[in-house]
């Protein structure tokens, strides 16, 4: 069995990966990027990076398609562009390059470090209205929230699980 981490790994082997400061310079130097935000509407909808379109990872494969529901004509016409894929972290990213090379786009990026990243150097993100986000509330968004017992802290997985 695979974890998670291992997976992602693999898949990382032949994707190409950029930094949020040479993407920033990418998206100024390119004028025909494709920015794929590949996170959940809801994640989407609270900031993102202007310009760029929400194509969850769920419906990915058949957005690259036509005739589905989900399909993204801007997405299934451009195997020939550059695409750049961003995530929360940058892991999912891989996952979904590693596919969409798979069905014959031909310049795939993933942004390393993710969105995280790029709240880190403090570029700009929008909400749903494509209004500005201040650099405190993207900090927080961003901030590892993870609770001990979903880190495998076998104490706090006890405490938990005793009402403690």
């Amino acid at each position: 069995m695979k974890t998670f981490n291992q997976i992602v790994e693999k898949c990382r082997e032949g994707i190409t990966e950029m930094f949020p400061w040479d993407l920033e310079e990418f998206l100024e130097q390119r004028d025909n990027v494709l920015l794929i935000d590949i996170r959940e509407p809801y994640e989407y909808d609270t900031m993102h990076i202007q310009g760029s379109v929400n194509v969850p990872r769920g419906i990915l494969e058949t957005a690259c398609e036509w005739n589905y529901e989900e399909t993204e004509p801007d997405l299934v016409q451009a195997r020939e562009r550059p695409v750049v894929l961003v995530c929360r972290s940058g892991n999912r990213t891989i996952l979904s390059a590693h596919m969409l090379k798979d069905m014959g786009y031909q310049e795939v990026i993933s942004l390393k470090t993710g969105l995280r990243g790029w709240c880190d150097y403090e570029l700009p993100f929008v909400d749903i209205e494509e209004k500005p986000v201040d650099q405190d509330t993207a900090d927080h968004y961003f901030a590892d929230k993870t609770m001990p017992y979903q880190r495998g802290d076998m104490d706090a997985i006890i405490k938990l699980l005793n009402g403690e």
